[in-house]
């Protein structure tokens, strides 16, 4: 099943470690903020790696309603 990636917009510094990461996931939107621009952008596991490596933990990744990271 798909991933539900979220990313708390308040919390994000855009600091760009999502997407040196998941390139393919997540981009920086015009007000400097990450989006999820497509949840299955990248494998799974680089997915979860880049929320792990958000430094404000701005980023959440679920798979069937478990938080994976």
């Amino acid at each position: 099943m798909a991933l539900d990636v979220q990313v708390q917009r308040a919390r994000c510094i855009a600091s760009k470690s999502c997407i040196n990461s998941a390139p393919h996931t997540f981009s920086i939107d015009p007000t400097q903020v990450a989006v999820v621009t497509d949840a299955s952008g990248d494998p799974d596991d680089d997915v979860v790696r880049a929320a792990e490596a958000c430094p404000t933990g701005a980023i959440t990744v679920y798979r069937d309603g478990i938080r994976l990271a």
